[in-house]
């Protein structure tokens, strides 16, 4: 799934090619993705200028001067800049046709993903306004952090996978930061000191701007805005390396089923 490195790889990517640009023509393949797309949306969309690219969490903003599409990549999704003309591959669902004779082409094998329209502010749409602070933003440290964790009982692995607690920690970036905070994946979440979540804070926001830097993570369906993959997979730690030896002490990294989701950590390193 693209995890919020990847989504703003992808804003990253986008932004350059669409920015100031026109939709001239939307084309809906497939509606019936996680939600429908709105049968609306195409003639919103025709004709507006494309004015920010923004993000909240994984979730994409493409803002006009009438509204706002709301793009989500769900499990396997992700969006390439192409020729207009370029023939649609399988699962090629949704064409944002722009000015320049390009398309933003929104890709989607399982459907996971979403494509809809506000008029409204979109951080006040239902999916959007009860998520929480945004880690790479000036409005999250350890203090917050600590606030938002001290009422729950919970897995601290959990609590920070939890997009209230925080937004876009997903699996992987989740068990990279606990291994850097050398904290247990099993920890209760309330019972964390607030020196623990100042040091936490400070790691979720060490590998999710390192995880950008070298364009997210290539995991199976990922891949960036060109084509291209991400490299922050080549410097994991601990996630996916059942077995094999812990970078700081040796010792074997241990797999383990945290809220049915695989954990990997260091006994050794993480208490």
């Amino acid at each position: 799934m693209p995890e919020l490195p990847e989504v703003e790889t992808t804003r990253r990517g986008i932004a350059p090619h669409v920015l100031g640009r026109r939709v001239v023509e939307v084309i809906v393949r497939q509606p019936r993705l996680r939600w429908p797309i709105p049968e609306s949306l195409a003639g919103d969309l025709k004709g507006q200028p494309i004015e920010d690219v923004g993000r909240r969490g994984k979730y994409l903003l493409l803002h006009t001067g009438k509204g706002t599409a709301i793009l989500h990549l769900g499990m396997s999704g992700s969006l390439r800049i192409v020729d207009a003309d370029l023939a649609p591959r399988p699962h090629d669902h949704v064409d944002i046709r722009l000015d320049s004779g390009r398309a933003l082409r929104l890709h989607d094998p399982r459907r996971f993903g979403a494509l809809l329209w506000t008029r409204d502010d979109p951080l006040a749409h239902e999916l959007l306004r009860e998520l929480g602070p945004e880690p790479l933003g000036e409005d999250f440290d350890g203090d917050v952090l600590h606030a938002g964790l001290r009422a729950r009982r919970c897995a601290i692995k959990l609590a920070i996978m939890d997009s209230h607690v925080v937004v876009g920690v997903g699996n992987i970036y989740a068990s990279e930061a606990l291994f850097r905070a050398r904290i247990h994946p099993r920890r209760c979440a309330g019972a964390l000191s607030r020196p623990a979540c100042r040091r936490l804070a400070e790691v979720i926001r060490e590998v999710l701007s390192e995880a950008v830097a070298q364009g997210g993570t290539t995991l199976r369906d990922f891949v960036k805005e060109d084509g291209e993959p991400g490299y922050f997979a080549q410097h994991l730690n601990v996630y996916d390396r059942a077995g094999l030896p812990c970078p700081a002490c040796g010792k074997p990294v241990t797999r383990a089923v945290i809220g049915q989701r695989s954990s990997f950590y260091c006994t050794h390193c993480q208490r």
